[in-house]
């Protein structure tokens, strides 16, 4: 890429409090070289209205939703054949407390947000979701392998 193209990145952020939003738009605008393109959203059904429009390589969550919305959110993301495929991080406010970890490849802790850690996980969340991608695959595969294998050694 030459100084004038930059790769673009397109993030979905969910979360109801504006100052964790904002410390989540700054971190973006200060990532170098990269053009950051996101779209904020409050709650699920405001996320589902951007989707109409807008197509995110990347979900961030904000852990402030609350336990049971931030399930529903990840479940609904996970399912919904748009957005399916998409790596999910959430925001954590502390390592002490659970998160929904069902669908979530990545998580960040808000104290330790700035432009390179969230770089950092959001790239790390596009591998890991290629990496689960690809051994879900490898074992779809080869179950009906391992089936005639046991199969063949039972007898």
């Amino acid at each position: 890429m030459t100084e004038t193209q930059q790769e673009e990145m397109t993030i979905l952020v969910l979360g109801n409090n504006p100052i964790e939003l904002s410390r989540i738009f700054q971190s973006l605008k200060q990532v170098p070289g990269r053009r950051m393109v996101a779209e904020f959203a409050f709650d699920l059904t405001s996320a589902f209205e951007r989707l109409a429009h807008f197509q995110p390589q990347y979900i961030v969550l904000d852990d402030n939703l609350g336990r049971e919305e931030l399930k529903t959110s990840i479940r609904a993301l996970s399912r919904r054949r748009q957005t399916k495929g998409i790596p999910i991080t959430v925001m954590k406010s502390s390592n002490y407390h659970e998160a929904a970890t069902v669908g979530v490849l990545n998580f960040i802790l808000k104290k330790d947000l700035n432009a390179e850690s969230l770089y950092r996980v959001l790239k790390n969340s596009l591998k890991f979701q290629r990496t689960h991608a690809y051994l879900q695959q490898a074992y779809r595969k080869r179950k009906g392998q391992l089936v005639a294998l046991w199969r063949d050694n039972a007898r």
